[in-house]
């Protein structure tokens, strides 16, 4: 059986469909831009993860690198107190939870002070206690982005991490040295977590 002859519109469909591969294949290898810093990230690894991961951050030290409030959260062992504030970055302002090291005595003290009941609602305490309790340890540090960041920004400004733990919802990058793990879905950081060293080698 013979093959009828190819015709020329032929040949240039041929050509226009090659060229378009040609023209994917080279859009798909192209260089990717280089991932950003976090323009605070270092310096808030010297003044305050470095520290903590020691466990020699104190209240008035975490207050000298970001302005915040204390908030009384009630709960069955007494109470939690968190100093909260608002980190300033070019795309958003990043939210900072962090607790403040008590004694038990000392939360049942401050709970009774503020007429609350373990299941209340928590309350804002403004900066009065700031002063008293400046020099009480910061136990746990929490950051979280305005949205969902390129988790590429974060190993560009701290580097890669030590350990990468797979959980239920996402990953765990964990950095040993900072006490810190970043919490991760999909290759975009949710939040930042970190605690003294030694505690974290516990978990």
């Amino acid at each position: 059986m013979k093959l009828p002859p190819i015709r020329p519109q032929h040949w240039l469909i041929f050509a226009v469909v090659a060229a378009m591969f040609f023209a994917w294949g080279a859009w798909l290898m192209r260089p990717q831009p280089a991932a950003q810093p976090l323009p605070w990230l270092a310096q808030w690894q010297a003044e305050v993860l470095t520290p903590l991961a020691d466990d020699r951050l104190s209240l008035v030290h975490l207050r000298d690198a970001l302005d915040g409030e204390l908030w009384l959260q009630p709960n069955l062992n007494g109470a939690r107190l968190l100093y909260r504030g608002e980190l300033q970055d070019a795309d958003g302002n990043w939210s900072l939870e962090a607790e403040v090291g008590l004694e038990q005595a000392e939360r049942e003290s401050l709970l009774a002070a503020a007429g609350l009941k373990p299941a209340d609602k928590e309350l804002l305490l403004g900066s009065q206690l700031l002063v008293p309790l400046a020099n009480r340890p910061i136990v746990t540090l929490t950051l979280l982005p305005p949205a969902p960041l390129d988790v590429a920004r974060l190993a560009a400004s701290i580097g890669q991490p030590r350990l990468t733990l797979e959980l239920a919802e996402g990953q765990a990058w964990v950095y040993p040295e900072l006490g810190m793990t970043a919490h991760l879905q999909d290759e975009q950081l949710y939040f930042l977590y970190a605690v003294p060293r030694h505690l974290l080698k516990q978990r």
